[in-house]
């Protein structure tokens, strides 16, 4: 039996898996171009001020954008804290 856990993004799925995705997502972004990307992405979403004329629906919309891009952020970080934690263990 695979032990189950919660992840970033509230779905249940095995730590292998999970660790697999944040590895996936520190290796895509740890290039200048995917590095460009997420400043591209949090430029349009986390960096956005909404003035008082926004609508519900355009706010939801951004709101929506800026918890993909903070999930994007947490999995790289995730990801680069377990290659220190796998690279220590292995010294």
């Amino acid at each position: 039996m695979v032990d189950k856990l919660i992840g970033l993004d509230s779905l249940e799925r095995s730590a292998e898996d999970e660790q697999n995705l944040n590895d996936s997502f520190s290796v895509a972004f740890n290039t200048p171009t995917g590095a460009k990307v997420l400043e591209y992405l949090r430029s349009i979403s986390i960096e956005t001020v909404a003035g008082p004329q926004i609508s519900q629906e355009h706010l939801m919309h951004l709101e929506g954008q800026r918890y993909i891009v903070g999930l994007i952020q947490r999995r790289i970080n995730k990801g680069k804290s377990q290659k220190i934690v796998k690279d220590k263990t292995n010294e």
